[in-house]
């Protein structure tokens, strides 16, 4: 391997590389590029200023099956993990879950809708927005979110999991099926709305999640927010918790939402019909369920592991014990933000069509994708919530990294974390949240393959395996996302 480094070949194959894919750029037509004012049309910037006079709170659920009836004659691929793997059959249901939220200042309502999906791109989440409102149904609305699960059992919503690499696993009729579900659930959710009181409360997951990358630090909190309405109806509860959706393991052949499904049967069972939101955090990283080794390729294992832990998520859940009442405000503001694009897989991909993320071009041929951040506050300062358009890192949030000598890149993490960003008395990360980019890593900790960067897993001097880098934007996204952050929640104060 020295005598290659010696004569420079893995920079030969690097410059062959990058090579190729400017000669692509060239043919790649000007109409595959856009800019932030036209993808920007439906994306609700939400308010100037933040209030904390509300009146009352105001609260809509609605949901809709996304499933469809003929998963057993046309083919799905199921996202997550492999290629080439059409669903056999269905465990449980896709869901589009939408809760609006008004604090009846007059500035209007919000929506945080969630998609039991791996991910799916603000391109399609802009069709959604448009459809909602262009119905007109929803007056004033001042915010529209809308986040992945991340199941890994789901129908794809990206097109990564096709036949093969190069080939888009979307199916067209069930992505518009899909928009049109979601759009249906999201004004439901504001038909049905209710007054009542808005509660929140916390607890510590222990021992059901673990981390599998350096640092070992993530968000262990699940936090639990509960709509209780006046005229004694069910409750709604959305609830955050950072674990990527994957009990089933890598051989899944089934739709399913995964563990989410089952920790929203033990609530229901325990409540006796709540309505159930759940939304992720920063998965980043890889924070994952605790048997993860266990059921990886064992697909029977993983059936059984699906409900157990979803039913421990429940009851973990239910054993919340120490609510807080939610003063009525709601503030949110949106930004959208231009993420410079190195990862030269993605964008190969993403010139063949088979990703439909909106991407720009400068004056000097760079490409990066459009996205957006958003924060959002509840009640009077005690809720902040950083909305991330893809799977953050923890430390990114918690602004624990790894130390110059630790890194594998041998430097300092110089960033402000959202952490030092807070104005809350409770923070937490939605991940995947208006758009899907992959993991965010920070620059110090991102190590790429010698020879074939994106394309190849690396491993670092400490014999650390880099998987994440390959579903990453690139080095530059972890500080593009938070300073963008750091400029949105500096603009409110």
């Amino acid at each position: 391997m020295e005598i290659l480094r010696f004569l420079k070949l893995p920079n030969l194959m690097r410059g062959i590389i990058s090579g190729l894919l400017s000669l692509i750029i060239l043919f790649v037509p000007v109409s595959t590029y856009t800019n932030i004012e036209d993808t920007s049309e439906y994306m609700l910037t939400g308010d100037e200023t933040f209030s904390y006079n509300g009146e009352k709170w105001t609260v809509g659920f609605a949901k809709e099956v996304l499933t469809p009836d003929d998963i057993d004659k046309e083919t799905y691929y199921i996202a997550g993990y492999n290629t080439n793997n059409p669903a056999k059959s269905v465990l449980d249901d896709m869901y589009a879950k939408a809760v609006y939220l008004d604090d009846n200042s007059g500035r209007g309502g919000v929506v945080i809708c969630a998609i039991d999906c791996v991910g799916i791109s603000r391109n399609d989440i802009n069709d959604i927005r448009k459809i909602v409102i262009e119905s007109g149904k929803i007056p004033d609305i001042k915010s529209i979110n809308i986040c992945a699960t991340h199941t890994h059992s789901a129908i794809d919503t990206q097109g990564l999991w096709g036949k093969n690499f190069l080939s888009d696993g979307k199916n067209a009729e069930f992505m518009n099926s899909l928009k049109e579900k979601t759009a249906k659930a999201i004004i439901s959710a504001y038909e049905t709305r209710k007054d009542g009181e808005l509660y929140f409360g916390t607890a510590e997951t222990g021992n059901l999640l673990i981390d599998t990358r350096a640092p070992i630090d993530f968000d262990s909190t699940v936090t639990r927010i509960r709509f209780a309405p006046v005229d004694g109806s069910d409750d709604t509860y959305i609830v955050n918790a950072a674990c990527h959706a994957e009990c089933l393991g890598a051989r899944t052949t089934v739709v399913s939402a995964d563990f989410p499904a089952y920790m929203e049967k033990e609530i229901v069972e325990q409540t006796g019909g709540a309505n159930v939101v759940f939304i992720n955090g920063a998965i980043g990283g890889l924070i994952t369920c605790e048997k993860l080794d266990d059921v990886l390729r064992n697909f029977e294992l993983g059936l059984e592991y699906v409900k157990e832990f979803g039913e421990d998520m429940g009851k973990l859940v239910m054993s919340i014990n120490n609510e807080t009442v939610l003063q009525p405000a709601i503030n949110v503001k949106t930004k959208a933000i231009e993420i410079p694009c190195d990862n030269i897989a993605l964008m190969l991909v993403r010139f063949l069509g088979v990703l439909n993320n909106d991407i720009s071009r400068d004056e000097n041929k760079n490409i990066s994708i459009i996205s957006e951040v958003s924060y959002m506050e509840l009640g009077n300062k005690q809720i902040g919530i950083y909305m991330i358009p893809g799977e953050l890192s923890p430390e990114l949030e918690s602004g624990n990294f790894l130390s110059a000598e630790e890194s594998a890149n041998k430097t300092e993490a110089d960033y402000k974390s959202l952490s030092e960003m807070s104005r809350c008395e409770h923070n937490f990360v939605i991940g995947l949240c208006n758009d899907e980019l992959g993991y965010i890593i920070p620059e110090n900790d991102f190590y790429l393959h010698e020879w074939f960067p994106y394309f190849n897993n690396s491993i670092d001097e400490a014999g650390r395996k880099h998987y994440e880098e390959t579903n990453s934007l690139g080095p530059r996204a972890a500080g593009t996302i938070l300073d963008a952050m750091d400029e949105l929640i500096s603009s409110v104060e």
